[in-house]
């Protein structure tokens, strides 16, 4: 029994055209960024395009740079704080003591 669906498993544009219809490509060049793990990622950007200093791993996430020897570092977390461990960043036992 035949489908029913003539284009079926194709997509709208998609066909026997080239780049003669879609027009040329832009020109290009890759660029490799480096991450703290060592990862490589190589990133293509149009040749006219402004390279940026860092760009975010796609592998893990850290932040990535153009230098293989001596990538960015890991951006520092700071760990949850409690309303408590502010409050004592602020005021002394001593201090605490003296309002109960």
């Amino acid at each position: 029994m035949a489908g029913g669906n003539a284009i079926r498993g194709s997509r709208v544009g998609a066909g026997p055209m080239g780049e003669a219809e879609r027009g040329e490509a832009a020109p290009r060049h890759r660029v490799g960024f480096w991450c703290a793990n060592g990862h490589e990622s190589r990133i293509a950007f149009a040749a006219d395009a402004e390279v940026p200093e860092t760009w975010d791993c796609p592998r893990c996430g850290l932040p990535a740079g153009t230098d293989q020897q001596s990538p960015p570092p890991a951006p520092r977390t700071e760990p949850y704080k409690t309303h408590l461990a502010y409050v004592r960043e602020r005021r002394s036992d001593a201090d605490g003591d003296a309002l109960l």
